[in-house]
């Protein structure tokens, strides 16, 4: 509702209630736009849209992909909100990450863990509850300074600034943006998944991934010893997550379908089937093993199924799990992309070993096939060496057209005396191009980086502590720290306005008028910041 007449729909109320006569209508309207989801499901339900409509977008048109990085606090991701609006002047397609890698590594009470679900399952839609505590602080913050400035212009008598500043307050755009929250293999049994579900759409989640690995053994998607599970298995979690969404009203959440089988070489079951050719039948085809001709074949404890009209004894290794054929990752990627998108997940997330173009697009080509509008969630993971990468991707392309690469070592591409050649600019310029090519070609609608705030955060305070604990002292932090801050405009200079102190101010004389013990006198530090 417009500023102007929730005041006056406001004011009818508290006209109605003779002993509310110190309430100012003025107050109540301006903390109700301060605060514009009132609950997770609201938050759910508003970006759930959101994200359906930039995927419709991307449908007509595939320059417009989406984008996040993960966050592991609630302040990294206010910090990157404020930062994008600031920059780019919206946040339209720009999205939040959520990492169970992030979760494991930073946010568990066992202390730092490998990314393997060993950490609360709570953890996750505690972290979500926190990244949109934050994103509404920083409505909040934001719009506080357009009411005191607001407050200003009525008292100085100038409309037309007041006119200006009510124009920007009822057509605020929030800082809460879609959060694509790691369920990682579901966190146990399909209840289990279910239950988690509801917990992380409650705190605000449109959008869930879940992945195919089993979930007691699940492994990063970048490590090896990855063990998937039969079609029907990771379905029945699709099939709890979506009913999950449908039952607190969320009719339109986005479920991402991960699929760890190009890097996952196990099996820890053999599916059910009931006919040559089904699902089932499918995925048994892809476990090694040899043929047999009678039972005298078989030793004890070994397992026969009939597959191909013939006895296959499956190669089963120590530990109990079954081994997949050699060289069958890709083709079990698209069945698995084909059987999740026929039946019921909306996008896709396929995990690779490298960043490479040629090699997503010919999964998804092969996939689109069968979904014409499938679409993918892309992990430009830290987990790559993009540098050693793309460096080596333009030194085997610049061989195959036949030019000279003898200056370069293709094992040490890496080496900082390639930064300023040919081949090291054009690395370059193949890796900002990557999102865009990827988009165009691969059929990714969301890239992301999964945690590139743990990274940011090691190497800052890196930086910091070299030279605080060295020679610069104080100095290292103002001239690296507090000098940039001031410079560059960034919200958190004056640290405790971005905390709240000059909207608990304002509350204070919202409650008690003039007898109202603010902290934003004269002697407050923060106005040295102007």
């Amino acid at each position: 509702m417009p500023y102007a007449k929730d005041i006056d729909s406001i004011a009818s109320i508290v006209k109605q209630n003779p002993t509310w006569h110190a309430i100012n209508p003025k107050h109540a309207a301006r903390m109700r736009a301060q605060n514009k989801f009132k609950t997770g499901l609201d938050i759910a339900k508003y970006t759930a849209k959101v994200m359906r409509e930039d995927m419709a977008a991307y449908d007509a048109d595939s320059s417009k992909y989406t984008q996040s990085l993960g966050c592991w606090h609630g302040f990294i991701g206010q910090q990157k909100m404020i930062a994008i609006k600031k920059h780019f002047g919206n946040t339209k397609r720009r999205y939040l990450y959520l990492s169970g890698w992030m979760v494991a590594a930073l946010r568990s009470e066992f202390g730092p863990l490998p990314d393997q679900s060993m950490h609360e399952k709570t953890a996750v839609s505690g972290l979500i509850e926190e990244l949109y505590t934050f994103l509404r602080q920083a409505d909040a913050w934001e719009l506080n300074h357009l009411f005191r400035d607001l407050e200003a212009a009525e008292k100085a008598g100038d409309t037309a600034k007041a006119e200006e500043l009510i124009k920007q307050i009822d057509n605020h755009e929030t800082h809460v943006v879609p959060i694509i929250a790691d369920i990682d293999a579901g966190f146990g049994n399909d209840e289990a998944t279910y239950l988690l579900a509801k917990q992380m759409i409650e705190a605000g989640a449109c959008c869930i991934q879940i992945e195919n690995q089993v979930s007691d053994e699940k492994q990063c998607g970048h490590q090896d010893g990855k063990v998937t599970v039969p079609h029907a298995d990771f379905l029945s979690k699709i099939n709890a997550v979506r009913l999950a969404f449908l039952e607190l009203g969320v009719d339109d959440g986005v479920i991402v379908a991960r699929t760890d089988s190009l890097g996952a070489g196990l099996t820890k079951q053999i599916a059910v089937t009931n006919e040559p050719g089904d699902l089932g039948d499918q995925y048994n085809s892809f476990i090694d093993g040899e043929y047999i001709e009678d039972a005298s074949q078989i030793e004890n404890g070994d397992v026969v199924i009939k597959s191909n009209g013939k006895l296959l004894k499956p190669k089963r290794l120590a530990s109990g799990l079954f081994q997949f054929k050699e060289g069958s990752g890709e083709d079990r990627v698209v069945l698995d992309c084909i059987t999740s998108l026929k039946n019921g997940a909306d996008m896709l997330w396929i995990e690779t070993e490298k960043p490479h173009v040629g090699q997503i697009a010919a999964m998804v080509n092969r996939i689109k096939a069968e979904v014409p509008d499938a679409k993918l969630v892309y992990n430009n993971s830290p987990s790559f060496n993009w540098t050693l990468n793309f460096r080596q991707q333009v030194f085997d392309a610049m061989q195959e057209e036949g030019k000279d690469v003898s200056a370069y070592d293709r094992a040490k591409l890496m080496s900082a005396e390639y930064d300023n050649t040919e081949l090291g600019k054009l690395a370059d310029e193949w890796t900002a191009n990557f999102q865009r090519d990827a988009a165009r070609e691969a059929g990714v609608f969301h890239h992301l980086i999964t945690l590139p705030t743990y990274h940011t955060a090691a190497l800052s305070t890196d930086n910091l502590a070299k030279g605080y604990f060295g020679d610069e002292g104080m100095l290292a932090y103002v001239k690296g720290v507090q000098r940039e801050e001031i410079r560059q405009g960034i919200a958190t200079v004056k640290h405790q306005d971005m905390a709240g102190s000059n909207i608990g101010d304002d509350h204070k004389e919202f409650f008690a008028g003039d007898a109202a013990l603010k902290a934003g006198g004269a002697d407050n530090t923060m106005n040295q910041f102007g």
